[in-house]
C-alpha cells in the first residue's frame, strides 16, 4: 500500500504515491467482493480488511482524494463482518470444479458446450473421485456420471458450498 517514493518533483512523488494507493484499494475491493464469504471466516484476513481500512481512512485526512474510494471500503467490509456465519452442514456428496490447466483455458478461447469439465466428487467418508462431463450437461447427466462412476446412484445430490451455508 505504501509504495517507494518515485524520482520527480514533489507533485510527481504525491501522484505516484496517489496512484499506487488507488491500485491497491481496488485491487482490496476487488479481492473482498470475489471472495467475500470466504473471507468471512478467516480471521486474519478479517483483521487485514479492518486493519487497510483504517489505514485508507487516516489517508483521507492528509490526500482527499482518496475519500472517493472510502464508502465503497467502508461497505464491503462492514458487509462481510457483519454478515451471520450459518451453522455448516453436512452433505454426501460436493461436487467441486477445478482448472485442468489445459491448452485451451491458457489461450483464453471461448468456453462451447461441448467443452468437457473435470469435476472432484467428494464423498461422505473423506474420499473423492473425478468425473469429467461436457460443459452442456444437466444435473440429472452429472448425477448419472457420478452414479456410474461409485456404482451407484443412491443418496446423491448436488450442493454449492458456501461460507453462508
Amino acid at each position: 500500500y505504501h509504495a517507494q517514493p518515485s524520482q520527480g518533483t514533489e507533485q510527481e512523488k504525491v501522484d505516484y504515491a496517489l496512484n499506487n494507493k488507488r491500485r491497491v484499494i481496488r485491487l482490496v475491493l476487488q479481492w473482498a467482493a470475489l471472495y467475500g464469504d470466504l473471507l468471512q471466516e478467516d480471521e486474519a484476513a478479517m483483521a487485514f480488511l479492518e486493519e487497510f481500512y483504517v489505514s485508507v481512512s487516516d489517508d483521507t485526512r492528509m490526500i482527499a482524494a482518496l475519500k472517493e474510494q472510502l464508502p465503497e471500503l467502508e461497505k464491503i467490509v462492514k458487509q462481510i463482518s457483519e454478515e451471520p456465519k450459518a451453522p455448516q452442514k453436512k452433505h454426501k456428496v460436493l461436487l467441486q470444479l477445478f482448472n485442468t490447466n489445459d491448452d485451451r483455458a491458457q489461450k483464453r478461447q471461448p468456453i462451447r458446450g461441448s467443452d468437457e469439465v473435470l469435476f472432484k466428487v467428494y464423498c461422505i467418508d473423506q474420499t473423492y473421485t473425478t468425473i469429467r462431463v461436457p460443459v452442456s450437461s444437466s444435473v440429472k447427466e452429472v448425477i448419472s456420471a457420478v452414479a456410474d462412476k461409485l456404482g451407484s446412484g443412491e443418496g446423491l445430490i448436488i450442493v454449492k458450498m458456501s461460507s453462508g451455508g
